[in-house]
């Protein structure tokens, strides 16, 4: 049912069936309240660019069966995360984000670094984000969150994949409990990416803004990994090794 893989100490699951279920956020007192704000200032003190917007976090994950997830989801702002530095704090739950592993057709996978301007400047991982709240008539489901997958895609790299090509390749639990909903996309042209991703950084730069990330990287392997300077999102190097795996089972 799981896999941890170590040194990073992430879990990846083997999930068949996933469905996702509200429930209300849990109380903050007011003196965590106090101390979380506290935190948060000081920390768009130092990155002006942090925006206290709606987001989704996770409340608990339980198997029903097997290979079947349920996960409890409820709504906060990115400032409940803050919790997490405020020691004694119970209240904070762990984040819920997508990424995407996306192929070339040569047998590398895209690795981006997160430029300056976000939460983790100079952070290799995969294209993906933070899950946002649906709206009033909306729902939270599987079908949303590959949605959501194709736009934080395309807005990061410029490749536009159709939703319904992205498949779900694992569920995985890294640090501070965060859960990310792993999707792979159809391999593309070395060539379309690197343009693309150009074309991308050269748009944003016109309009004066700093694009998510800065630099892209396409590794073969988990060694490959090593190669890149800075710090890695823990789930990364897992997930990389869990893809090359894959793809070496099945061209045997």
């Amino acid at each position: 049912m799981t896999e941890t893989l170590h040194p990073s100490g992430v879990d990846l699951f083997d999930v068949h069936q996933l469905r996702l279920t509200e429930v209300d956020a849990p109380r903050v007192s007011p003196e965590d309240q106090l101390a979380r704000d506290l935190v948060w200032d000081k920390a768009v003190q130092a990155n002006p660019n942090l925006f206290d917007g709606p987001v989704v976090a996770c409340a608990g994950l339980e198997w029903d069966g097997p290979h079947s997830l349920v996960l409890s989801w409820t709504r906060v702002t990115y400032r409940h995360y803050a919790l997490r530095r405020v020691p004694g704090a119970t209240s904070w739950l762990p984040s819920l984000f997508v990424n995407v592993v996306q192929p070339t057709d040569d047998g590398c996978l895209l690795a981006a670094r997160m430029s300056s301007s976000t939460a983790a400047p100079g952070r290799w991982q995969l294209p993906g984000g933070s899950v946002e709240p649906p709206e009033d008539h909306e729902v939270l489901d599987e079908a949303a969150l590959s949605r959501h997958a194709a736009r934080e895609l395309a807005e990061e790299t410029g490749i536009d994949t159709a939703p319904e090509h992205l498949n779900r390749l694992a569920v995985t639990r890294g640090e501070h409990g965060s859960i990310g909903l792993v999707f792979l996309a159809p391999p593309q042209p070395t060539s379309v990416l690197r343009e693309r991703f150009a074309a991308l950084v050269a748009a944003e730069q016109a309009l004066g803004r700093e694009p998510e990330l800065d630099q892209i990287a396409l590794v073969r392997s988990p060694d490959d990994l090593a190669e890149l300077d800075g710090p890695h999102a823990d789930y990364l190097e897992p997930v990389v090794r869990r893809y090359v795996g894959a793809a070496l089972r099945v061209d045997s």
